[in-house]
């Protein structure tokens, strides 16, 4: 699996924050993505959006409640076709299934579409460890592979690195010095990957979708490079998580029309590929052999949890992460691990160990605007309080999990809340102990911690003179409307 780094979350932010290149990069990136998204989804109109989107969320929905029964249809589907299907627990079992395939077939060279999940295995590192060549050709990916680098968005995987930069690992690592302009850098990546693609052994794809009732898979690519990995070699290997698959090619059709808006506001990408098998004997074109390898790496403990289980309606858009206030300032790598931003909070922490991804749950503003701009309505927000319910409260699966000064502060905060007169107390003695470094309404920088750390990148609201309660009553004051302090049980309303 890939190499976990999601504990140096804090640290890692904190570089990103002070990365001036990085800031206008994510600044110049993110927004760019957004504003094709919104012109996409007002050239088709809110109503017609929103109608596909409530439709992909049934789909998936219901998908995932029947998973066994699509997963089983699939297989039969993919095997009549002449296919062969390989299920995978995890990534060491799904990389030693493509491992075992290209030794036993005498591949030396292996060209690879974009695929997440061979990131979240590691693929790349494994099939290097058995002397097998593996050649990244989306052109993103060929750019952080040359440059050594994991992938720091969904969708575009370099968009962190300028074209200086570029210029430099091309001259670095496949000797083209000098290119100084995109044209150059594109078409010098083009002659480099034009001889992998036509003399690689095994071509290796991802899957946006599996059909399960024709045992098709549906991939969107922007780079005639996908069809080429899946077409071209004489073995073609589909790798993708079990969660991505949908009931009908009707089905596929709705996903079709979202993915592509909300990812980068195209009415449609360039590419769409459909590949049901290897080709038949009266075909010319196309592989001697498919195989597709169906990974779980932990998506069955997601798929079990009532609360987080509407995270494997994810079809990789990238829209939470191009509208997240966190992620636009702190980038993909921060997160530690394959998937970042508002998803990647929720799905990492399941992945790769509670334990070991703290603090990812609390990477949010919990703004919601994930929520609303995701075209599958994954309410992200809510799986987000989830995860940090379990971390500060405990349960079966998490108990212990958290330190003992969070699941302090955390019983306090609750304790808080939940007592007016604690609470009251509470805001007067903040009111007199800021008065010592609040200035104009604002707390620039506090000296103690843990408070230290909310001013180290912001400045926090100073307490108000007067609380919302104590407002509440003196407006229905004005109004004759005294306000009742008793509840319909004898509490306080």
């Amino acid at each position: 699996m890939a190499e976990v780094k999601t504990r140096e979350f804090i640290p890692a932010s904190r570089r990103a924050v002070d990365n001036p290149q990085l800031q206008a990069a994510l600044k110049r990136a993110g927004g760019g993505f957004d504003s094709a998204r919104l012109d996409a989804i007002e050239e088709l109109g809110e109503e017609r959006w929103q109608e596909l989107r409530e439709r992909a969320r049934q789909i998936k929905e219901h998908t995932l409640e029947n998973l066994d029964y699509y997963l089983e249809m699939l297989y039969n589907r993919v095997t009549a076709n002449g296919g062969q299907v390989h299920f995978a627990a995890d990534a060491q079992e799904a990389n030693e299934i493509i491992s075992d395939l290209a030794l036993s077939r005498g591949a030396k060279t292996v060209t690879k579409s974009k695929s997440m999940v061979s990131e979240e295995m590691g693929l790349n590192h494994s099939l290097e460890s058995m002397g097998i060549r593996s050649v990244e050709t989306d052109l993103g990916e060929y750019i952080i592979q040359l440059a050594d680098e994991t992938p720091f968005h969904i969708v575009g995987p370099a968009i962190h690195k300028t074209k200086e930069d570029v210029s430099e690992v091309f001259a670095e690592k496949i000797d083209r010095p000098g290119l100084v302009e995109i044209e150059d850098l594109a078409e010098a990546a083009r002659e480099t990957l034009r001889d992998d693609l036509l003399q690689a052994d095994m071509g290796i794809s991802g899957a946006n979708f599996l059909v399960a009732e024709t045992g098709t898979l549906g991939i969107v690519t922007n780079e005639g490079n996908g069809r080429f990995c899946t077409s071209s070699p004489r073995i073609h290997v589909a790798l993708t998580g079990m969660e991505k698959v949908v009931p009908s090619l009707e089905d596929l059709a709705v996903f079709l029309r979202l993915l592509p808006r909300a990812a980068t506001g195209q009415r449609l990408t360039s590419y769409v590929s459909m590949v049901s098998g290897p080709r038949a004997p009266t075909e010319e074109d196309g592989p001697e052999e498919f195989h597709l390898v169906i990974v779980n790496n932990g998506r069955s403990r997601l798929l079990q949890d009532e609360k987080l289980r509407g995270a494997l309606s994810c079809i990789r858009c990238g829209a939470c992460l191009n509208i997240c206030p966190v992620y636009r300032k702190v980038g993909g790598h921060a997160y530690g691990w394959v998937y970042p931003g508002p998803i990647g909070a929720v799905i990492d922490p399941v992945l790769v160990g509670l334990d070991e991804a703290k603090d990812l749950p609390f990477a949010s503003s919990l703004c919601g605007a994930c929520r609303e701009v995701c075209p599958v309505k994954i309410n992200l927000p809510h799986m987000l309080l989830t995860l940090r319910s379990r971390l500060m409260e405990g349960d079966e699966e998490s108990r212990g999990k958290a330190t003992f000064m969070d699941s302090t502060m955390g019983h306090g905060y609750r304790m808080l809340m939940s007592a007016p007169k604690i609470m009251s107390l509470a805001r007067r003695v903040g009111r007199m102990t800021q008065m010592a470094v609040a200035r104009k309404g604002w707390i620039r920088k506090l000296p103690l911690p843990p408070f230290d750390r909310w001013t180290r990148s912001r400045d926090m609201k100073a307490i108000p003179k007067e609380s919302f309660r104590e407002i509440w009553d003196r407006e229905l004051s004005k109004e004759g409307t005294p306000r009742s302090r008793e509840g319909p049980k004898g509490g306080r309303s």
